[in-house]
Formats: structure tokens, sequence, C-alpha cells
């Protein structure tokens, strides 16, 4: 598992971290990922988190920060804390982002 944040931050044993930014990704990081988590995810940057994902050909999964609304097609499930999204089409869906590249097993970072 890969954390990634545009600021560094510690990270759990055996967990890896690099730095990156979804808007001007380093596809290398998110290649042959099973999914891409964003936890606490604002809107502006779920768009770029889904494009994120789908170009790594992984699942695309987020939470967001209280009544933050999901702003892509995505399928919600509640959990005991929190609502999961499981965001739903490739970028260019309704709600997509025209963004393109290519994508590595990644838990994505908190935002700022």
């Amino acid at each position: 598992m890969t954390a990634t944040d545009i600021q560094d931050r510690s990270v759990p044993d055996g967990v890896a971290f690099v730095r990156d930014d979804v808007t001007d990704p380093d596809p290398s990081v998110y290649r042959g990922a099973d999914a891409v988590y964003a936890l606490r995810c604002p809107p502006e940057l779920q768009r770029a988190v889904r494009a994120v994902a789908h170009d790594a050909g992984a699942d695309c999964l987020f939470t967001t920060l209280g009544g933050d609304p999901a702003v892509v097609p995505a399928t919600p499930t509640t959990l005991e804390h929190t609502t999961l999204f499981r965001a739903e089409g490739p970028p260019g869906a309704a709600g997509g982002s025209e963004r393109s590249g290519t994508g590595r097993p990644t838990a994505g970072g908190e935002s700022p």
C-alpha cells in the first residue's frame, strides 16, 4: 500500500509514502493499483481522484468531510462513522474530468 499527498505525511509501518498531486499526477505512482482511496476528499479533488483511478484501471473509493457532497457519480455505502463512496463511470462521464494519463497501489492522501 502506498499513501500519497501533496505534503509530506507520516504513515503507519508497512505503508509507503510518495509525495504526489492528483491534479498533476505521476502515473507511475498509481500503476497497477487495485484501488485508489481518498480520505476526506473535497469536492474539488473528486474528479481528479476518479481520473487517476480510471487511468490506473483501479476502483475509486473516497470519503468526504462532514456534509461535503459527492460531485462525481458515486454509489454511497453507509459505514459506522462515515459514508464510503465508490465512483462510477470513467472520466468524461457526467461530472467527469477531461484530463487523461496513466496511472500503482495507492491510498490517497488527505486534503491539506
